[in-house]
């Protein structure tokens, strides 16, 4: 994926400077984040949603959220690795907001932990889908995050990227929607784009954050519409 010059500059200046903590900017003789912050993160571990991976404090170790219960969803399931708060909150929000490209590399180790959930670890998948960003908000951003993870996750682990789905509206933001108003604003935002193949494949679609799925919904809808036999997802950050 071709970079605008300030963009490659952010990418490459990690090459030419001491590594620092990620959160914090302590320095560090190697890794991502120091103890500190490392062990200020908070996984998402069960109990835990078996659809949409919303954690729960009671004794359950498997459990159906209020936000899945009565909806079918298109995907099997969407893992998250992290919950979204504090650092991780903080280092999505850079490195998609801010531009700081270089994030990605612990972002995608956060989302290579996701391959070993219980959901997704036996899954053989044909290819790796990112969410797409609307070509207008690509341009002011530069750069589409979940394109850039979903690249380097495959990379990692020897998988196909496939850039199967195209966004054909542009949507208001949706930070502050509820789940109605989410599914109102994603319908029809997405299509299958012009010569993407995806019959009888088992797709992985990725993005950086999931708060209610419908996202991840849409997306999924369209791909097993166009013959998709499957379709999981994975996520840096559950919202």
């Amino acid at each position: 994926m071709p970079l605008r010059p300030r963009l490659l500059l952010e990418t490459l200046s990690g090459l030419f400077f001491p590594p620092h903590c990620a959160g914090c900017e302590v320095a560090l003789r190697s890794g991502w984040l120091c103890k500190n912050c490392t062990d200020s993160l908070t996984p998402v571990t069960p109990p835990r949603c078996e659809t949409c991976s919303q954690p729960y404090s009671g004794a359950l170790e498997a459990f159906v959220c209020a936000n899945c219960h009565g909806r079918d969803f298109h995907f099997v399931c969407a893992v998250a690795v992290m919950r979204s708060r504090g650092i991780v909150r903080d280092l999505v929000h850079r490195f998609k907001y801010g531009g700081e490209l270089w994030i990605a590399g612990l972002l995608t180790d956060f989302l290579a932990q996701g391959l070993d959930d219980p959901r997704l670890r036996h899954c053989r998948f044909d290819a790796v889908v990112p969410v797409p960003l609307h070509p207008l908000r690509k341009r002011e951003r530069e750069f589409n995050q979940a394109e850039i993870l979903a690249d380097r996750l495959a990379r990692k682990n020897n998988l196909t990227v496939l850039n199967a789905l195209q966004r054909i509206r542009y949507t208001a933001t949706q930070t502050h929607f509820d789940r109605r108003r989410r599914m109102e604003n994603l319908r029809n935002a997405f299509d299958l784009r012009r010569g993407s193949v995806v019959l009888g494949q088992d797709l992985l679609l990725v993005d950086d954050v999931l708060t209610t799925g419908s996202t991840l919904d849409e997306c999924a809808r369209v791909l097993l519409e166009a013959g998709a036999r499957s379709v999981r997802a994975l996520t840096v950050a559950r919202g």
